[in-house]
């Protein structure tokens, strides 16, 4: 299909866990139309680890930019070995130079990506990245350069949960199913950055609340940079939850989230993760907003935001507010968050349909 061998083909995806969830569509939507195809996932270590159990990918080659593989030599290295594995199409969303470079001295013949990259000139088929989109639909319009409409894809996320993790996550399954009428809630107070992360007492007189509302269990997830964090929570909530911060690890948790009747998240990489699993989701928007293209893609979700002019600070968020005042994070209320959570706890046994814009609350 235009004029391209789909025999051997490669998406670069080496950016945040985030992002590695949201390339998942463009992999399965490859895979789902040229069947035949040797598909491999170029990807960071924390991309493998979520990646991995993926029925649409048959190889995944990991990219340690920060670590074995960073640095000129580690780019050399890394396209050297590309290029012995004859490579015939390949697709970044990635939008940095390095990605394009590796792409590059690889020698593969087609290469697609976005005419905003930084390496836009080492392509030789470029798509125009359509900012007010998605980023499930913006990957998917990689396929644009073969004449494929990305109207025309399906959005399977296809994350599974392996069947050997159930034995690590047990403890937590066993509190969803011993009490039929008792409901799981997972919160996720961390983030990458700063601003992205609603007050801990706010987390905490949440908290609270879920369990004065309900007969229920509350679970704090998070990884281990973020055990002083949820030890904090776990402490100012009265002890009124479990910590599992630091106990699973990135491979474990898409299952340890499926057991969540409903998931409260930050603007974050968990969020997209519980959305693929299609765990109903209330998602904290701080310092971000959902026009940047992150929200969370499926119709069982409530994205709770203020409306401030100063919003977004940043693309990501930044390490500290700029105006010192905070008001993203702490004009949003712990009340909000419960109405939310009841909406979707109310909302029960209708499936939420993946490929569809959340509830957007301004509080």
């Amino acid at each position: 299909m235009g004029g391209a061998r789909w025999d051997n083909v490669l998406v670069l995806q080496t950016s945040f866990i985030g992002d590695t969830v949201l390339t998942l569509p463009l992999l399965c939507e490859i895979k789902r139309r040229f069947p035949s195809a040797r598909l491999t996932f170029f990807c960071s270590p924390q991309g493998h680890e979520l990646a991995r159990n993926s029925t649409a990918i048959d190889e995944i080659i990991v990219d340690d930019k920060k670590g074995h593989d960073r640095g000129i030599y580690g780019l050399w290295r890394q396209a050297l070995g590309l290029r012995k594995r004859s490579f015939t199409v390949a697709l970044t969303p990635h939008k940095s130079l390095r990605s394009a470079l590796i792409l590059y001295l690889a020698r593969i013949p087609c290469r697609v990506g976005f005419r905003q990259s930084k390496g836009w000139y080492l392509f030789n088929r470029l798509v125009d990245r359509p900012a007010e989109r998605h980023d499930v639909d913006r990957n998917l319009s990689l396929l644009g350069a073969f004449g494929i409409s990305s109207e025309d894809c399906e959005r399977d996320f296809a994350l599974p949960g392996a069947s050997d993790e159930r034995t690590a996550i047990q403890e937590l399954l066993s509190l969803k199913e011993t009490g039929a009428k008792r409901l799981l809630f997972g919160v996720n107070p961390g983030s990458v950055w700063a601003t992205k992360r609603w007050q801990a007492q706010g987390f905490a007189d949440v908290i609270k609340l879920l369990k004065a509302r309900w007969e229920c269990e509350v679970i704090i997830f998070g990884g281990p940079e973020d055990t002083q964090l949820t030890a904090r929570i776990h402490e100012i909530s009265g002890s009124n939850c479990i910590n599992y911060a630091g106990r699973l690890s990135l491979r474990q948790l898409p299952q340890a989230l499926s057991a969540c009747d409903v998931f409260i998240t930050n603007d974050s990489g968990p969020m997209h993760i519980a959305v693929a699993r299609r765990v109903p989701t209330v998602a904290l928007f701080c310092a971000t907003t959902p026009a940047l293209g992150f929200y969370p893609y499926s119709s069982d979700a409530v994205v709770l935001q203020k409306d401030l002019p100063c919003r977004p600070c940043s693309s990501h968020g930044g390490r500290r507010c700029p105006l010192g005042t905070e008001d993203c994070m702490r004009l949003i209320g712990p009340e909000h968050v419960l109405r939310a959570v009841e909406r979707l706890v109310e909302r029960r046994g209708e499936k939420g349909a993946l490929g569809h814009q959340p509830e957007f609350v301004f509080v």
